[in-house]
């Protein structure tokens, strides 16, 4: 049985908020993000009872979702890809969790494995589309996802959209960005310095719908009072990890912390379409 300590958080004990903004620059936004609840529900048909008050019949959580998608390929294109990448991967892992029946954290599954071979097959169905459609050539989406069953937490990573936590006052980016700087910099070619001044800043070397796709999965140890955000590069070109560690450091609620943080960036100059997920437990009891 689960401790005071250790138990899972209740709904109105996390709090959450999401926002996406075109920018001050570009005329179309191609970010889309996602914050849902999975859910597992017991149903009563038929019953002898006279009473169905002492049962649960409420809908249990089993996993808490969120994503950012980062369209490429311009314009509508990109919003395309994004929108479809969200859809289509939160159908994909609602699918897995409930068959799989995975509640307890997923310590002995092969839950990894389904979220990258839904990466995968979200990757391949969008270049399909681009097969069928020429116009659709060059359509692809980053896809930053963070998906919680408790004491778990996994996140899958495509792209340059990024996952940070916050905890016991530390930031940490728990993703690595997939492109072709980050690439030179973990290889010694480059320094951080030299890289991100080059125009392999913003190449993309693994997507979903590019030319290449390498979804990363990764786990961490849910604790209680951990923040979590999830963030387009619209954010982190503008605004220093130091920037954003303060704003956790100081956040009243989820929702003040992303518009303050959206405001940042645009603040910044606002060149690209900004997305910032925030997500954090707060004990009740």
């Amino acid at each position: 049985m689960a401790t005071a300590v250790d138990r899972p958080p209740r709904d109105d004990e996390i709090d959450f908020f999401g926002v996406t903004h075109v920018g001050a620059i570009r005329t179309v936004n191609q970010d889309n993000f996602l914050i849902a609840s999975i859910r597992r529900k017991v149903e009563a048909h038929l019953t002898s009872l006279d009473s169905l008050d002492r049962l649960p019949l409420e809908s249990e959580r089993i996993a808490f979702l969120a994503m950012v998608a980062d369209g490429v390929g311009g314009g509508p294109m990109g919003d395309a890809a994004s929108r479809f990448a969200v859809e289509a991967v939160t159908q994909y892992v609602t699918k897995c969790i409930r068959l799989s029946a995975v509640g307890d954290g997923g310590g002995t599954s092969d839950f990894p494995r389904a979220l990258e071979t839904a990466a995968r097959e979200v990757h391949l169905e969008l270049l399909r589309q681009t097969e069928t459609d020429p116009t659709l050539g060059g359509m692809a989406t980053t896809l930053t996802l963070w998906i919680g069953m408790w004491p778990r937490s996994y996140i899958l990573q495509v792209g340059d959209s990024r996952c940070y936590i916050l905890r016991d006052g530390e930031l940490t980016q728990l993703s690595r960005d997939q492109t072709m700087a980050q690439d030179l910099i973990d290889s010694g070619i480059l320094s951080r310095t030299d890289a991100y001044r080059t125009r392999w800043v913003n190449v993309l070397s693994s997507a979903i719908g590019g030319s290449q796709n390498t979804p990363v999965v990764s786990y961490l140890h849910q604790m209680w009072g951990t923040v979590g955000l999830l963030c387009s590069d619209g954010l982190t070109k503008h605004v220093s990890d130091e920037r954003i560690r303060d704003r956790l450091l100081t956040m009243t609620s989820a929702k003040q912390v992303c518009n303050d943080l959206v405001q940042d960036a645009l603040d910044g100059g606002g060149t690209d379409n900004i997305t910032v997920v925030v997500g954090r437990t707060v004990r009740r009891d």
